[in-house]
């Protein structure tokens, strides 16, 4: 099990390898399928992002609304594959770090071998357990969105497995 701190620099990203355990603590953030979708058009128009890429991590996730005493609700993660055209282009802009749930297309994972990135799961049907490592949580971009919108989180211990790391070697191959 290895213990990391946000934001992950890279010999520590390219040292990740497929099947490892990790607890993340320090920043991560949230975006879904629209939040990926307005980063793509902020790119496209040369527009600032809400946050810098470099050494981030972002979870596909959309927690649901808090309760009295806590940060956030549930935050399960969701199904990565609505993200890959997306992914695509922000691994390309420098977002190196994913969290989802299952398997990723081709196309992503050659573009992650590319760009050397990697990408991690989180178990789903967890998300009540997955909200308890975190400590704040911060709107930070398209409130429009609720629960689509990019969150800022501040975790500690949040468990994650590496599925595919940045020489390619993917936990869901099946050809092995």
């Amino acid at each position: 099990m290895r213990h990391l701190q946000t934001p992950i620099d890279e010999a520590t990203r390219l040292a990740l390898r497929v099947g490892e355990e990790v607890m993340l603590s320090g920043i991560i953030y949230t975006a879904r399928d629209q939040a990926h979708k307005r980063l793509v058009e902020s790119l496209n128009k040369q527009e600032p992002l809400p946050f810098q890429f470099a050494g981030q991590v972002v979870y596909y996730t959309g927690p649901t609304p808090a309760k009295l005493g806590h940060p956030i609700g549930s935050c399960g993660p969701t199904s990565s594959y609505r993200m890959d055209p997306y992914s695509i282009i922000l691994m390309n802009a420098g977002l190196k770090i994913m969290i989802g749930k299952g398997n990723r297309s081709e196309e992503f994972r050659r573009s992650l071998i590319q760009t050397k990135s990697v990408y991690l799961v989180a178990v789903g049907g967890i998300g009540a357990l997955l909200s308890k490592t975190v400590k704040t949580a911060k709107l930070i971009a398209y409130p429009d969105l609720q629960s689509e919108a990019v969150v800022e989180f501040e975790v500690e211990n949040f468990p994650v497995i590496v599925a595919t790391d940045s020489v390619g070697n993917d936990l869901f191959d099946r050809s092995n």
